[in-house]
């Protein structure tokens, strides 16, 4: 930020101390300002439902993360979209995972770089130890899935990305020590 006024440098300063309350600031922001010129702010909508029994209807109480919608839109514009791993490119099958998980530091939920593209095979063998990035942005296979007798599918999938580098995002590069702390957390480093 070497060309950042002193203004732009106390901002981003704030926005990374609590990415939390920055975006309820803006989602207030937004709904006024949408209210004023008639738009809809709408609402965040739960994609998955518990599957119900018999076609019976039930009353169920649901969790929502709240504003996860909006790390969502930010870790994808970010990647424009695509798989930093694969390049896949159908936002239907891509995931704005969470490097260190949600349940483990409410401090940077929100925070975009907090979150890698990945498709939605990734985004799972990413979830369960079975890949890392590396703090250099390289992907890295398990010791355990890359010693085993592969399928095809699976070396293609995921093997085959071993030491390569991700794409990085245009804006929100991931946080090289989260980066570290997933891959710390599998034993890879």
């Amino acid at each position: 930020m070497s060309n950042a006024s002193q203004l732009d440098k106390r901002i981003w300063i704030e926005l990374n101390a609590d990415w939390d309350l920055i975006a309820d600031e803006a989602t207030r922001a937004y709904e006024h300002y949408g209210g004023e010129h008639g738009v809809d702010p709408g609402f965040d909508v739960v994609e998955e439902v518990p599957e119900i029994a018999e076609g019976k209807t039930v009353t169920a109480t649901v969790k929502v993360r709240v504003n996860q919608a909006r790390f969502r839109r930010a870790v994808l514009a970010s990647y424009t979209a695509r798989c930093c791993i694969s390049g896949l490119a159908v936002p239907q099958l891509l995931i704005a995972s969470h490097i260190v998980p949600w349940s483990m530091d409410a401090k940077n939920r929100l925070n975009p770089q907090n979150g890698l593209c990945l498709s939605a095979l990734h985004d799972k063998a990413f979830d369960v130890g079975m890949i890392t990035m590396l703090p250099n942005y390289t992907v890295q296979v398990s010791k355990r899935l890359m010693g085993a007798d592969l399928d095809d599918f699976t070396k293609q999938a995921l093997a085959k990305y071993d030491g390569c580098a991700i794409a990085l995002p245009e804006r929100f590069k991931p946080n090289a020590s989260f980066l570290a702390a997933h891959a710390s957390r599998f034993g890879f480093i």
